[in-house]
């Protein structure tokens, strides 16, 4: 991939055929990515290749730049006139997201067929004309129905999609120490954690958390999706093989105001933030592969799909309905080679790029779940352990401050050496959370401010933990 986009950059004008070639030797040598090569050696800026790595897709003014068949182009418009009735261009472009001369067209070749016909205008230019669908338009849009029920956007070319996938890779992605630093600072985190943190997450390489339960895995990795840097733009649907696609989703994805004017941008693409796209143990292989609706009669893309070009987090690895080492054989040529293969119903087999900064989350032994030839291929293994006693008792001042509770010492002596030590029980990060929630909820059911004592304290802990 780092050949393909530093041909990329060559072709944009960015960098020049002798600068390129420095820059690749200097990766030969010293590792990391061309990007920071390039920005090493004083070649190119960090506005000018942010510049390079975000551009918005330009909107198509004729039929061949959308990159479909005219033919494609006018069955969707009937199903969509068909829906809507009577409609205006404008209204049409809104919902198919093509512009007006790519629709004058598909609406030339309808009112040929009889499909639609002029009901009426207010000016002589087209975009006030009012249209309506004939009853013959009705006959064929129902035929074109029963064959595919998508009525969404109009999608974009596969090699399109593939194309601005690699454009804005997440290995483009420049993160600050600051920046790291700022986004964790709401946490209790050590300083040895946070230096292994950011290099990882700057790799663009799959990261291993593991550790004891309880102890923050899910909230770093939650924390490490809000720090990747910048926007994205992801279709609504992509057409491969003759079939449509949805990828855009509103529960995986977070819209955006783009930054220049609606007119500037090809609408059939959706500007949001890198996608966060997170599993637990209701994730399984079927997930990972399209899903072809019977009914309606398209698919909804795949989960790494939907996570290109940001983060895909499998929380409590080793905890779903699949075996570990099935999802490993199953990933291990993507997260190596940065390439997946899907397939339709049809049979017809693809490559997607497999574009996106993968964690595994797991309280399990590492050495349990997988083998050293998986181990080997992740290059970050970070391991979350119980907080010292300085950083629970900071978590434990900060909980109570957030949810309006005096901390007094005392007490938390007494919460340390009375229980934690006695018993031999593990400081845990998420135990001050949980003890606080328990006091507040009894003074909350007694009508009184919730207090920190150790009666409190004591019916937390054996309303808390389970009694061996």
């Amino acid at each position: 991939m780092e050949q393909y986009l530093g041909q990329r950059l060559l072709a944009g004008g960015v960098v020049t055929e002798s600068q390129l070639l420095a820059a690749l030797e200097r990766q030969r040598q010293q590792g990391g990515r061309l990007g920071l090569n390039l920005l090493a050696l004083g070649f190119v800026s960090e506005e000018e290749l942010a510049a390079f790595f975000h551009r918005a897709p330009h909107p198509p003014q004729t039929v061949e730049e959308t990159g479909l068949d005219l033919s494609f182009i006018v069955d969707l418009t009937l199903k969509h006139v068909a829906f809507l009735g009577d409609f205006t261009l404008p209204e049409l472009s809104a919902r198919m997201c093509l512009t007006l001369p790519v629709l004058e067209k598909a609406i030339e070749v309808l009112r040929k067929k009889q499909f639609v016909e002029v009901k009426g205008a207010t000016q002589f230019a087209k975009v006030t004309w009012r249209f309506t669908v004939t009853d013959p338009g009705k006959k064929q849009a129902a035929e074109l129905i029963d064959i595919c029920r998508y009525l969404g956007p109009a999608p974009v070319p596969f090699d399109d999609y593939r194309h601005m996938v690699e454009l804005q890779t997440i290995k483009s992605i420049l993160i600050s120490e600051e920046r790291v630093r700022e986004a964790f600072a709401p946490l209790t985190v050590s300083e040895e954690l946070l230096a292994k943190i950011g290099p990882a997450v700057s790799s663009g390489r799959a990261i291993f958390l593991y550790g004891p339960p309880g102890n923050g895995k899910t909230t770093i990795a939650e924390t490490i999706g809000r720090i990747l840097p910048g926007t994205i733009y992801m279709p609504h649907a992509i057409l491969v093989g003759g079939e449509i696609v949805t990828v855009f989703d509103p529960v995986s994805h977070v819209a955006v105001e783009p930054e220049i004017h609606a007119d500037g941008v090809d609408q059939r693409w959706v500007l949001i933030r890198r996608p966060v796209v997170m599993v637990g143990g209701e994730f399984t292989l079927r997930m990972l592969d399209l899903d072809f609706n019977p009914i309606s009669k398209f698919y909804q893309g795949s989960l790494q799909m939907k996570a290109n070009n940001g983060l895909f987090i499998v929380d409590d690895f080793g905890r779903q309905q699949m075996n570990p080492q099935d999802l490993i054989n199953r990933w291990i040529v993507p997260l190596e080679r940065r390439t997946d293969f899907l397939s339709l119903h049809t049979g017809m087999k693809f490559d997607i790029p497999f574009d996106q900064l993968v964690i595994f989350s797991t309280n399990i032994e590492p050495k349990k779940l997988v083998d050293e030839a998986f181990l080997r291929r992740i290059r970050y293994k970070i391991k979350i352990d119980h907080p010292s006693l300085a950083e629970y008792e900071h978590i434990f001042k900060t909980i109570c401050e957030t949810n309006g509770l005096a901390f007094r010492r005392e007490v938390f002596e007494h919460l340390i050496d009375h229980y934690y030590r006695r018993l031999d029980v593990d400081l845990n990060a998420c135990h001050p959370r949980d003890i606080v929630d328990h006091i507040i909820d009894v003074a909350r059911y007694r009508g009184q401010p919730p207090k920190l004592t150790r009666e409190a304290i004591a019916a937390a802990w054996g309303s808390y933990f389970v009694e061996m």
